[in-house]
């Protein structure tokens, strides 16, 4: 089989499957560039590669050629997910015999403490809407910010789960939404006090075009992207005077770890984030300086020690 068919028939499979556009189209990037490359070491020209061609020598071949080029880590293990994907797609499909990636791993990642904001960084630009009130014909602009940093910090959602909420998503009498995240797994999240204020004021100032049912919208009236949204927390996050790139996912960073400093526990947390595997939670039991310190503080016997000599030392001196 003509390697551009198998390719689309992997594509309509994962359309199917409902895998996210995103994740089709990067996997689509990566398995012509693998597929263009298996061509070239064949011989052949691309339009002419057939997948039967791909051996186990290839796929390391290329593994190897990507790392040599440089790329991230991350970037590698991507291109390699796709690969291992489409190969035992054409397996199962029995377009081919003999998986040529059964022994290709993914290499291992190093995981890096997600950046969050402290929390009175975090109200700081919370309150930036509210600081600049009444602009004239920015009503409709004002009300959507609220939503995004009360939606994203205030439920911890993702970008595109925000963007892709629907006015029939929100039950704002019962402060909840019904949230569609990676996979098309559904999931109710509460909303704070404030983020259904915020919601009722940006409904009754939203003008969306004919037919149009997100909850928030451009200057068409129409479904507003992630790329806006991150150009209006990037926005706001100057007006606040952070001093440092403040992204979506930040705040959804900021939503778990807040949780955790006040006492949630994992599996609460893990829910409410709409994470599969707790695993992918766990990476936010990490603690700030200010609650490490707290911690030793009232732990430790010598820092308990120190606290109290401290403690005589300023009664003397009063």
């Amino acid at each position: 089989m003509l390697a551009d068919e198998a390719l689309a028939r992997f594509t309509a499979y994962q359309t199917a499957r409902d895998f996210s556009a995103l994740t089709i189209a990067s996997y689509s990037a990566d398995l012509r560039r693998f597929l263009s490359y298996c061509a070239v070491e064949a011989g052949v020209a691309s339009a002419a590669m057939e997948v039967e061609r791909l051996s186990p020598a290839t796929v390391r071949y290329y593994t190897r050629a990507l790392m040599t080029a440089g790329l991230a880590r991350r970037t590698i293990a991507r291109h390699v997910a796709a690969i291992r994907s489409f190969c035992k797609y054409l397996c199962r499909e029995e377009i081919l015999k003999v998986n040529p990636a059964r022994k290709l791993l993914i290499p291992k990642q190093a995981r890096t403490l997600p950046r969050f904001l402290y929390r009175e960084h975090t109200e700081k630009l919370l309150a930036v809407p509210d600081a600049r009130p009444g602009r004239a014909g920015n009503k409709e602009r004002e009300g959507r910010d609220r939503v995004i940093l009360e939606f994203l910090y205030g439920s911890g959602l993702r970008v595109s789960e925000l963007v892709g909420l629907n006015v029939g998503d929100l039950d704002l009498t019962e402060q909840i939404a019904r949230v569609t995240g990676k996979g098309r797994r559904q999931r109710i999240v509460p909303l704070t006090d404030p983020a259904v204020s915020a919601a009722r004021l940006y409904l009754a100032a939203r003008r969306p075009a004919a037919g149009e049912t997100a909850l928030l919208l451009n200057r068409n009236g129409r479904r507003l992207s992630a790329r806006t949204v991150r150009t209006d927390l990037a926005r706001l996050a100057d007006a606040a005077r952070l001093h440092q790139h403040v992204h979506p996912h930040m705040l959804r960073h900021s939503f778990a770890t807040h949780l955790l400093d006040g006492g949630a526990d994992l599996r609460s947390v893990q829910e409410l984030l709409g994470h599969k595997r707790l695993s992918s939670t766990q990476i936010y039991t990490h603690l700030t300086k200010e609650k490490i310190r707290a911690v030793y503080m009232d732990a430790h016997p010598r820092a308990k020690i120190e606290a109290v000599e401290g403690r005589e030392k300023t009664d003397d001196n009063s």
